[in-house]
Order: structure tokens, then C-alpha cells, then sequence
């Protein structure tokens, strides 16, 4: 090769992942024994176990087909694309046959094994961005898109939770659990033992509206105004789960323990002023809000908090959780206020969220899905409260940020406000025909989670859906056939899958192309193994615990759908920066090489998934 054309070389290679993240030193030697190869459209590379000398082959200009042995298409790659990683480690048997076919004239650059081998060996830290496993590759690109991936969400509450709390026996005296409480310990907060039992636990506000507003004798034991049954932490849980169990529980101190054993306090004071937690900071203000204007006026923070955690590298699945956190909290003090308004409910009920909702994936531009359960023996009166509530609460969403969806999928249409009977029904009513694959698709009552009243309701329901599914063979099947109607796009370049119309054209929507598709094929293996879960990677982790998915489909099915949704945050992020309204759409020049490159790992990854779900479940192949 010609000297004269290194520094060109170089200039694109040091500026591509994953060799940008090499020390300059390996690049240069990197680049110095490059081969460069051109393939005519049509020519073809073939990879098979008796190659002498094996190649990682980048593509400058061109583009390039990848074939499976059988002829099924791998993967389409453009330029800064690279493949032949699979041959820097043993022949697969079922790769063997496997070639590279030139869909246009090509220039390749061609990096021997032997080379990158050598620098393995010495730099066994960087081998990873060249595993020939595409799951392992993305768990390397999480990693450096996210580094910050242990940040005050991650930490375990006992390396966080303050000592101040106050211990008594269940004999001690109002006035003295107070007093340590105040003089002693400094803690809005005691526990209540009985032996070596935690009984039951007394807060500062609680003394306040139990034992002052009521006139009750301090002299009286604390047993009669504890809090009995208690919501406890276990140490080793994270910041998360301990916003989470607050926010549920509309509790403000939460004993950090092990087993039986008292450690400290977490109380939401202490997490906002001193561990970063801003969403948490805004849900308590949601929390103490007394009319839906000022709610309202909250809004806007949310998007705030979303910039802040991508800002931070935090990882995709905390971003989601926060954000589902903060729309749990709106939803929750509407309802409230609306009972508080029309008065307390006429009979038992369930308000459930659907959807993004439910999976607790929300993100900007997350709609509201929601439902009613009503008690079958609810009167038509009381219909008729729950109407009017639904109402209130799906306009009140509406006004905090959350809109109505093209859909409607909201408790205020009547077909979503329904006794425990009527939505039994509905869900016969799919299950039986499974043909119906329009509706069945737009339906996103398949996943539901209970948000306020009476869980067992909605928990009444999923085992009806189980039930039904269980007694209809076809019903798995026809999702099958609805989840892979639609194929990722097998690389990112001029033939990429993009929107060819309206507002969005040449663009990637990659909620349709990518995401849409793993979300669709966790809910199926969730169904298949009777889960109860919504959260797409809880149940694709209950689908392999239950022997449903080989553990190498499990953890590339996580890799991608992390990967993928941290790209679309990225690009959200980035359009609030650019006080641009946040979409799903994204112009494929403005991939990076380690999106573009890693994407194309994901998508293959979806490709796999729907191949195997196809295989498992024996629905038609497209």
C-alpha cells in the first residue's frame, strides 16, 4: 500500500467506533497494516472454517449485504460499517457458508485478525469492542453511553439512611417515645418492638394529628396511636425502590432494616436535600398540591428532570422509572382530588393505568391509558359518579401535560369505564378472536397495573386474561403474527426503513421500527409463561426464569431494548435543547458512529427475536 495514503487512512479510522476509543499509538499501528480491497456490485466474501487468513473488514465507500448460510439476510451495512467479527473467535457451525455480497461498487479496509489479536493480548480491556457476540458488544456501548450508572438512584439506602431514628418497646409511653423522639434522637420517626419484633411505627406527624388534634393522654402506651404493620426496607434495596414504596404508600419516613434488625431512616427531607433526587422534590410538591391549576403549573418541571438524568448519563430503565414515578404522582393527587370533590366512591373500584403507563416506561411523550373497574354490584347511580370522576381526572392528565391519545384509551370513554363483568368480557371477547389483529395491536389494556382503590380488582382480571389465553391456543399465535409484520431496519443508510410521507419524511421512527417490536415480544412471552408483569425487561426475565427463552435471547433482548431506548432519550434530550417539540423521528445523518454502528447490532438482535418467537410459537413467517 501506497504511504501516501495513511493519513487518509487514519483520518477516518481514528474517527469511527469503536477505534476512536483506542490509544492513538494502537490506531496508527492499526492503520499501518491495513489491506484495502474493492468488490464490484455483486461480488461476494465467503467466511468459511477452512479460511487461512481472516479479515476485519470496514467499509469506506459502498454498500454491503450480509448472508446467513441458508441465504437469509443478516444485516445491510454503509459506510464505517464493520463485519467479520464473528471470525475473531472459533467458527460457529451455523455461520459456516456465511458471506459478504457487494450491493454497489465498495472500497473495504481490511484489518488481519493476527493484528487486532496482538493488541487483545496486550490490551485485554478493549477486546470488548470487538466481541464477535452483538449482545456483548452493547452491553460495552451501554457502559460508555451511561457511566454514570451507579449514581444516586443506584446506591443501597443503607449506605445512605441517617442513624437518627428513635427504637422503643411497645410499653413505653406516648410522652416518652415523643421526648426521645425530639431531646434525644433528633428523628421524626420510631420504631416499635415487641421482643425482637417490629410491631409498628410512630412519626412527628403523627403525634400531631393522633395524639395532639385528638386529645389523647400521653400517658397512654404508643401501641394505641402506632402505625401497625409497618412498610419496612430492606438495607440492601436501592434509592429507587425507596422513592418508589414512599410514593406508592404516600409515606414520608421509611426504617431501613435487615431482617429485624433497625439500621437507620430514609425520609424524603433527607433524599432531596442531600442525594440529588430533584424528582422526588417534585413529587412531594405534586403531592401537597391542592387544586389541579396548580398542578398545572408543575408541568414543565418534568421536562427538566428528564434533561437533567440524560444529562447525567443516567441509564435508560432509571429515566423511565423517575419519569413513571412523577406521572404516577399526578395521577394519583387528580384522583384525589376529584373524590375530595364529588365525594368518597359509592363502592369498590380500581383505577389502572395501561400501556406505556403501566410498563412504568413512560417518557415525554407518553399519552395517558387508563381504565375504571367498578364493583359488578355498582348501580347505575354509581355509574354515573364514576363517570363524572373519570372526567375530572382524564381532563385534569390532560391539563398536567399528559394528553388524551389519537385513541382515547382513557377511563372517561365509556368502553374503558366498566364493572369487574363488562371488562371480563372485553378481554373474552379479544382472546376469542384472533384474527382481529388491528384491534387486538391497538389495544393496550393487554398490560395493566392498579394504580388507586382496590388492587385485587385488577389483579381479578389478569388471571381472566390468563384464563382466556389458556383455553384459546390460536391467541398467541396471532400476536406472533402482528409482532413481525413489521422488521427492524437491517442498517442505517440510504435504504434504511423511513417514514416516505407527511411531516416525517426520511426520517427513522424508531418507536415503530425498533422499540414497538421488543416491547410487542415481551408481552407475548409474558403471556405465555402467565406472567403478571408489565415492565418489558421484568418480564422477559420471568419468561427465561421459566425456561421460555435461552439465557444468551434474554440478554440480548435487554441489551437492545436498553441501548435502543437510550438513543431515543438522547435525541429528545436534544431537541428540548433546541426548544424543539421531542419526537420519535430521527434523520439518519445525525447517528454517530457508535449509534449507527451499534443500532445495527440492536436491530439484528430484534431481527433474531422475532425469528425465534416465530420458530417458538409457530406463527406465520413473514
Amino acid at each position: 500500500m501506497s504511504q501516501s495514503l495513511l493519513p487518509n487512512i487514519h483520518n477516518f479510522m481514528a474517527n469511527i467506533d469503536p477505534f476512536d476509543k483506542l490509544p492513538a499509538s494502537v490506531v496508527q499501528e492499526v492503520v499501518s497494516k491495513v489491506k484495502i480491497t474493492y468488490l464490484a456490485k455483486g461480488e461476494e466474501i465467503h467466511f468459511n472454517s477452512d479460511t487461512q487468513e481472516r479479515f476485519l473488514y470496514v467499509i469506506r465507500t459502498g454498500a454491503v449485504e450480509q448472508r446467513m448460510q441458508d441465504g437469509s439476510l443478516r444485516a445491510r451495512l454503509g459506510e464505517e460499517d464493520q463485519f467479520g467479527f464473528t471470525f475473531l473467535d472459533v467458527l460457529a457451525e451455523s455461520e459456516n457458508g456465511y458471506r459478504a455480497v457487494a450491493l454497489t461498487d465498495s472500497l473495504l479496509y481490511m484489518i488481519p485478525h493476527s493484528v487486532l489479536k496482538h493488541f487483545f493480548d496486550e490490551h485485554p480491556e478493549y477486546a470488548e469492542f470487538f466481541d464477535p457476540r452483538a449482545q456483548s458488544r452493547l452491553n460495552s456501548a451501554l457502559y460508555h453511553a451511561m457511566p454514570n450508572g451507579k449514581g444516586p438512584y443506584y446506591r443501597k439506602v443503607s449506605t445512605i439512611a441517617s442513624e437518627n431514628i428513635a427504637i422503643v418497646d411497645k410499653t413505653v409511653s406516648i410522652k416518652a417515645v415523643a421526648k426521645l423522639m425530639q431531646d434525644e434522637m433528633r428523628s421524626s420517626c420510631a420504631v416499635i418492638k415487641d421482643g425482637d419484633d417490629i410491631v409498628g411505627v410512630i412519626t412527628d406527624r403523627d403525634m400531631t394529628t393522633r395524639v395532639v388534634a385528638q386529645g389523647i393522654d400521653t400517658q397512654n402506651p404508643i401501641t394505641e396511636v402506632m402505625t401497625t404493620n409497618p412498610q419496612l426496607i430492606d438495607g440492601d434495596a436501592t434509592v429507587l425502590e425507596a422513592i418508589a414504596m414512599m410514593m406508592q404508600f404516600n409515606i414520608r419516613c421509611l426504617p431501613v432494616v435487615y431482617g429485624q434488625t433497625v439500621i437507620g431512616l430514609i425520609t424524603t427531607t433527607h433524599l432531596v436535600h442531600n442525594h440529588q433526587t430533584q424528582a422526588l422534590f417534585l413529587i412531594e410538591k405534586i403531592k401537597y398540591s391542592n387544586s389541579i391549576q396548580s398542578l398545572q403549573h408543575l408541568k414543565d418541571e418534568r421536562y427538566a428532570i428528564f434533561h437533567s438524568l440524560i444529562e447525567s448519563h443516567v441509564n435508560s430503565n432509571i429515566v423511565t422509572s423517575v419519569m413513571s414515578m412523577i406521572m404516577d404522582a399526578f395521577n394519583r393527587r387528580i384522583i384525589q382530588l376529584a373524590e375530595g370533590k364529588l365525594g368518597a366512591a359509592p363502592c369498590d373500584y380500581s383505577w389502572m393505568v395501561a400501556g406505556t403507563h403501566a410498563r412504568n416506561e413512560v417518557h415525554l411523550l407518553s399519552v395517558q391509558d387508563s381504565g375504571l373497574i367498578i364493583d359488578d354490584a355498582a348501580s347505575s347511580a354509581d355509574m354515573a359518579y364514576f363517570t363524572h370522576l373519570a372526567m375530572i381526572v382524564c381532563n385534569g392528565m390532560n391539563t398536567c401535560g399528559y394528553p388524551l391519545g389519537d385513541g382515547r384509551y382513557i377511563a372517561a370513554t365509556p368502553k374503558w369505564c366498566q364493572t369487574v363483568s363488562g371488562w371480563k368480557a372485553h378481554y373474552q371477547n379479544w382472546v376469542n378472536r384472533p384474527d382481529d389483529y388491528k384491534e387486538i395491536n391497538n389495544n393496550v389494556f393487554l398490560e395493566v397495573r392498579s394504580l388507586h382503590g382496590n388492587s385485587d380488582l385488577v389483579g381479578e382480571l389478569q388471571q381472566h386474561l390468563h384464563q382466556c389465553t389458556a383455553d384459546n391456543s390460536g391467541f398467541i399465535p396471532s400476536l406472533v403474527k402482528d409482532a413481525t409484520a413489521t422488521q427492524p431496519p437491517l442498517g442505517i443508510f440510504n435504504n434504511l426503513v423511513l417514514e416516505k410521507s407527511g411531516d416525517n419524511s426520511r426520517t427513522l421512527d424508531i418507536k415503530k421500527h425498533a422499540l414497538n417490536l421488543i416491547v410487542d415480544l415481551a408481552r407475548i412471552y409474558n403471556l405465555s409463561a402467565h406472567g403478571d408483569f408489565t415492565g418489558t425487561e421484568e418480564r422477559f426475565k420471568y419468561a427465561f426464569e421459566h425456561g421460555l427463552m435461552e439465557e444468551s435471547t434474554y440478554k440480548n433482548a435487554i441489551g437492545a431494548y436498553l441501548f435502543i431506548t437510550q438513543v431515543r432519550f438522547n435525541h429528545q434530550c436534544e431537541a428540548l435543547k433546541l426548544d424543539l417539540i421531542p419526537d420519535n423521528h430521527i434523520e439518519p445523518d445525525s447517528f454517530s458512529s457508535f449509534e449507527r454502528k451499534h443500532l445495527k447490532d440492536a436491530f439484528k438482535i430484534i431481527h433474531e427475536l422475532q425469528e425465534t418467537a416465530t420458530l417458538r410459537f409457530g406463527a406465520i413467517k413473514h
